[in-house]
């Protein structure tokens, strides 16, 4: 049988410069092995980045348009464009706006919103 979640029925999480809107993660009893969520960055967002130290994440851009940083390089973001980031990696996230940066994200294994933020680096 499918499953199917719409934005609204989303749990949200606010986190800095963003909400997380999860999708499917083992807390929602979907799956064991990855979440899926959608981060909304708002015009002109730009938090302070982190890492993910157990968890590799693939980033889609469904709108907007920004750019996701790392030591290593910049990779400009616009619809249709998806960005592959290795567990370990220091990331932060830009917002161009005029309109919100939606980026829909998928970790493998599962991370929990959030848990990340306390190993901001700037």
């Amino acid at each position: 049988m499918f499953t199917r979640i719409a934005l609204t029925e989303t749990a949200v999480t606010p986190m800095p410069g963003r909400d997380w809107h999860a999708y499917i993660s083992p807390t929602s009893g979907l799956t064991k092995h990855l979440s899926l969520g959608v981060s909304i960055y708002e015009p002109g967002a730009r938090p302070v980045g982190h890492i993910h130290d157990s968890e590799e994440e693939t980033v889609y851009c469904v709108s907007g348009r920004g750019r996701l940083v790392c030591e290593a390089g910049t990779s400009e973001v616009e619809p249709g464009v998806v960005t592959f980031i290795p567990a370990g990696t220091f990331h932060a996230t830009e917002c161009d706006g005029p309109e919100p940066l939606e980026l829909l994200c998928i970790f493998t294994p599962p991370v929990v919103p959030g848990s990340y933020e306390k190993g901001d680096r700037s």
